[in-house]
């Protein structure tokens, strides 16, 4: 099957591509299977240069790699190159750590030694999205081949470029052949997959949708999943927070990534004494961003990935205006070419609005009142989602008290979501199922297997 790809800024055909067959595939995870054959008696040590080399490759060709993000999805150049680097010191980190990580650990029970090993699984199946083309493939890839799996990567195919990319990094670095391999697939192609035996995991990154379908075929072949799906985090501005800080770092979460994030800032509740200031301040800060050509160093807004979330993301706000929502920013189209909207604020929300019910995946900002933190909790997981969140206040005790009541994988105080190598990343409800990313990460697709000894 051949598809092409369109550049989001000039909505004109960029390239064309033909899918693999399905013997081409099934080759393909023949070959990593007897890759991963000799790839896991390697000591782990042995191991660690390679991903210190491949965090020299992605320094050195930084520039290819983000403009390549930039053509297919349309990620500003700035945040393209950021992305490289995040993931180049994901390689570092988890090659400083991975020993210590993976390490057997002694338990005490009724015999004279026990002991807990992670022992890697075989060839492990990733299927990712567009909108972190480098960063979402390699947070994965890194510590599940790094504790001697192997992988393989069906990337989006609105980002085919990127998803080559990445398996020519992992040669650059001087990785064995097949240890990490990509496939340009239809859907068809990966149920084989993930009918075969040869498969023993899958990571899914992607919509809800996806990851119910992926988790029941995993689960019809006992075959481990972990899944990091949508998102609607909440924002929660207290009425002892600084209003400042909070606005400026509300445009941050919210608009990084021209508000295609999983873990973007989604529903700002805000405690109604200070409303009107938070607002004003947020709406002037979202006003004042660069919307343009996502190659220039300046813009801050690129275009989205394509007309399908260009006319999703103008329907939902559509939706609100109708039901009573106040745009005080934004809030349409760009005209031109390309699929952009414009970053826009929304006042006057209630929660019988789509922006307040679903993922709003784009550049746009609902806000809602609260009286007292009851109600702040309450709105904040009136949702199916529980990815992340964050709670603003001077006061750090208040905020943690907060934070335990919040339903998400992760909640941060004074901050916006962000992932960290070293920070356990996942989500609960349907936002996900599993960790990644830290210790908890890097065992994921290991047998946790007990050795327990006794007197001869």
């Amino acid at each position: 099957m051949r598809f092409y790809t369109i550049d989001p800024t000039t909505g004109s055909v960029m390239g064309e591509y033909d899918t693999m067959t399905v013997d081409e595939i099934t080759q393909i995870s023949k070959d990593c299977h007897e890759a991963f054959l000799s790839w896991r008696n390697m000591p782990l040590n042995d191991r660690i240069p390679y991903f210190l080399k491949l965090a020299e490759v992605l320094r050195e060709n930084e520039d290819e790699y983000s403009r390549l993000m930039v053509r297919e999805m349309g990620k500003p150049i700035t945040q393209a190159l950021a992305e490289v680097e995040k993931c180049a010191w994901t390689a570092e980190v988890f090659a400083e750590n991975a020993e210590e990580w993976l390490k057997p650990e002694n338990i005490e029970a009724d015999g004279l030694a026990h002991q807990v090993s992670y022992e890697p699984l075989g060839v492990i199946l990733s299927i990712m999205p567009w909108n972190f083309p480098f960063w979402q493939a390699l947070r994965f890839a890194i510590p599940t081949i790094l504790a001697g799996n192997v992988s393989i990567l069906k990337h989006s195919n609105s980002v085919p470029g990127c998803a080559m990319a990445i398996r020519f990094a992992f040669m650059k670095a001087g990785f064995p052949n097949n240890v990490f391999r990509t496939i340009i697939a239809d859907h068809d192609s990966v149920s084989t997959l993930l009918n075969s035996n040869i498969i023993k995991g899958v990571s899914l990154t992607g919509s809800t949708t996806a990851g119910s379908l992926v988790a029941s075929s995993a689960g019809q072949n006992l075959k481990k999943v972990v899944l990091e799906l949508g998102g609607s985090d909440p924002f929660i501005v207290m009425q002892d927070a600084d209003i400042e800080k909070a606005a400026t770092n509300a445009v941050i979460g919210r608009m990084l990534n021209n508000g295609q994030s999983c873990i973007a800032a989604k529903r700002f509740i805000v405690h109604e004494s200070v409303l009107g200031s938070f607002t004003t301040k947020f709406a002037e800060k979202v006003n004042d961003l660069k919307v343009g050509d996502p190659m220039h160093q300046d813009t801050q807004i690129g275009p989205m990935v394509d007309r399908s979330a260009l006319d999703e993301l103008d329907g939902q706000v559509q939706d609100a205006v109708n039901k009573g929502a106040t745009i005080l920013a934004g809030g349409s189209k760009q005209e031109g070419n390309g699929f952009f909207y414009l970053p826009t604020v929304l006042g006057n929300v209630t929660l019988d609005m789509r922006v307040m019910q679903e993922e709003a995946f784009g550049p746009v900002a609902p806000i809602i009142s609260f009286k007292d933190e009851d109600e702040a909790i309450r709105i904040a997981n009136m949702t199916e989602f529980g990815l992340g969140g964050s709670v603003w206040t001077s006061n750090l005790d208040k905020g943690r008290t907060i934070a335990s009541r919040i339903e998400s994988g992760t909640v941060f105080i004074n901050s916006i979501t962000k992932s960290d190598p070293r920070v356990p990343f996942g989500g609960i409800k349907n936002s996900g199922i599993g960790r990644e990313l830290s210790k908890f990460g890097i065992r994921e697709f290991t047998n946790i297997k007990a050795l327990n000894v006794y007197e001869a």
